[in-house]
């Protein structure tokens, strides 16, 4: 399926490791124009080579940047809009594990986990909305977590930053409608990432990592921890042209995971 996405300018926070990977691969495999964003500047080399491996005519412009600051985000967005000369796609995928018990959790912890995960997301839309209004429409794709939808003990501050994305998602695909931008939020559960492996690893001490993931899925209706690429492939969906009637959905990568829809 012909996608619809050559030549389309996109830009993806987080890019340099995980599913931000997975989805600037794919949209670059796809013939999009790719500026992907991180902190650290040799994280972010070598995540353009690996994505030249899959596409080796990509266009793949790295920018180091720290999306959970409003001036960081700002200089990211601005170099990132710059050096495509706009921007068609934007999927906002930093992030961080952070949980615990709410009350325990201080003022700081809340606020540099909404700094990233809402903020962060909020602003780069803010930067972003403009050139694709000149453009003449845009898609926005907000990675949030299942936990957003569900929260459950000790998700705290994660759970309520996402469910902040979830609700900022529903809010921007209604008031972004009549530019032809549409909005969309996928959120994801158990999915092999730096963060889910950290788990693994203390959950299962001393165990094969693949043996600890296999472990950790066969709590799963579908039995098995997801992959990077598995998120990324419906994320650059959401980004096409196929995806033209679809906007305001929370979608979830999670393996039937949730108890919610």
């Amino acid at each position: 399926m012909d996608l619809g996405l050559a030549a389309k300018r996109a830009i993806v926070t987080g890019g340099s490791r995980g599913i931000g990977l997975a989805t600037a691969t794919r949209l670059a495999a796809e013939g999009a124009r790719v500026a992907i964003i991180a902190r650290r500047p040799e994280v972010l080399a070598e995540a353009r080579r690996d994505i030249l491996v899959t596409a080796p005519a990509a266009e793949v412009i790295t920018i180091a940047g720290d999306v959970a600051t409003n001036e960081g985000t700002q200089e990211a967005a601005e170099q990132a809009v710059s050096a495509l000369g706009g921007v068609d796609i934007l999927v906002n995928n930093a992030g961080r594990a952070a949980a615990g018990p709410a009350l325990t959790q201080g003022d700081d912890a809340w606020l540099s986990d909404l700094e990233l995960k809402f903020f962060g997301a909020l602003r780069m839309a803010r930067l972003c909305v403009p050139a694709m209004r000149e453009a003449g429409g845009g898609r926005i794709v907000n990675v949030t977590a299942i936990q957003g939808k569900q929260p459950g003990p000790g998700s705290s501050p994660t759970a309520v930053s996402r469910a902040a994305g979830i609700a900022l998602t529903k809010i921007l695909s209604k008031e972004l409608a009549a530019d032809r931008i549409l909005v969309n939020t996928v959120c994801i559960g158990l999915i092999k990432s730096e963060q889910i492996e950290r788990a693994a690893r203390a959950r299962f001490p001393g165990v094969p990592l693949e043996e600890a993931y296999a472990r950790m899925g066969e709590s799963l209706p579908l039995g098995r921890v997801g992959e990077t690429s598995e998120a990324g492939d419906v994320i650059a969906f959401l980004c096409s042209e196929r995806a033209s009637y679809i906007s305001g959905v929370a979608l979830n990568i999670d393996g039937g995971m949730a108890a919610v829809v």
